[in-house]
């Protein structure tokens, strides 16, 4: 089977490897343009293009695949299936219709459920115990084609989303290669998404990292768990950004005002919504190293009330 592969996250390297340990013909690998990165603004090559290279491949990296002259280099190829994994670009109806066993995707949730750009991530912060991943044919929809096999998995306690993200990939890698094989074999059987049991998760924007104290410790545990790495949670902390790297449900209550401190001997913790308690276990203030939060409370005596995102006095 003639392949393209279109991927640029690290989430996509599992895949594009194990089709080049599969002996499958990988005659290009799509992602996207290097583009700059870090303070100095030098161009930085994608996951993905780094892999590629790293294997021998083709790599091609037009600024948008959907441009005719794009669309017609890609075609000159003549592959039996694309596989995509977070390319990155919408992908036209003029290229779903070239290969003959069309666009196979690799989807981190259990479809219909997280739709979207950050199906690990929502999936976290909503507080899922179970999730997995779902191999599926792109139609013109929002990760609405249809579905061809899927695994679940549980997710750990405390588990958060680097790491789930690292378990997904190489379950993805896996299944698409069980996909590619009934495919093959003739053995595939398609099935579609009932949407009325869709849920959607839209891409992260930095505000959803704000944390608003009055929500219950747990469902801010979980956003901190989610949204690593970008955008994480953060409050204010006497004027200063307070990244909240990691932190747990506590079994105690202390009362107060939402977001108010409560340090007792090594440990941190911060008052939230329905009387609950956020053990906070590693911060970072803006401009200073990322610590432990005994380290934090070596550093900075707590004052009597002190409240989490309150204005700076």
């Amino acid at each position: 089977m003639r392949l393209v592969f279109m991927g640029t996250p690290a989430f996509a390297v599992p895949t594009l490897e194990r089709l080049c340990e599969s002996g499958r013909e990988v005659v290009a690998v799509y992602t996207q343009p290097d583009r700059p990165k870090g303070r100095g603004g030098a161009l930085a090559q994608s996951p993905v293009k780094e892999a590629a290279l790293r294997l021998g491949l083709r790599v091609e990296q037009p600024e948008r695949v959907r441009r005719p002259e794009a669309v017609a280099a890609l075609a000159e190829l003549g592959v039996d299936a694309i596989v995509i994994v977070g390319y990155g670009q919408i992908i036209p109806q003029t290229i779903l219709d070239l290969p003959k066993h069309g666009i196979i995707n690799v989807h981190a949730s259990l479809l219909p459920k997280y739709r979207g750009a950050a199906p690990i991530q929502w999936a976290l912060a909503n507080g899922e115990t179970t999730t997995g991943v779902t191999t599926m044919r792109i139609d013109a929809g929002l990760d609405t084609g249809v579905m061809l096999l899927k695994k679940e998995t549980e997710i750990g306690e405390e588990e958060n989303a680097l790491e789930l993200g690292t378990r997904l990939a190489t379950m993805g890698a896996d299944l698409l290669i069980e996909t590619l094989e009934s495919i093959e074999k003739g053995s595939a059987r398609p099935e579609p998404q009932d949407s009325s049991q869709a849920s959607y998760a839209p891409i992260l924007k930095k505000e959803d990292g704000r944390i608003d104290w009055k929500l219950p410790a747990r469902t801010i545990a979980n956003r901190t768990r989610g949204f690593l790495p970008w955008p994480g949670t953060y409050s204010t902390f006497r004027g200063q950004l307070l990244h909240i790297w990691k932190a747990r449900a506590a079994d105690r209550t202390f009362g107060g005002a939402a977001g108010e401190l409560h340090a007792d001997r090594k440990k941190l913790f911060a008052h939230c919504g329905n009387d609950s308690a956020l053990e906070l276990i590693e911060l970072q203030l803006e401009g200073r190293k990322r610590v432990t939060v005994e380290a934090f409370l070596n550093g900075h005596a707590m004052r009597h009330s002190e409240i989490l995102g309150a204005e700076a006095a």
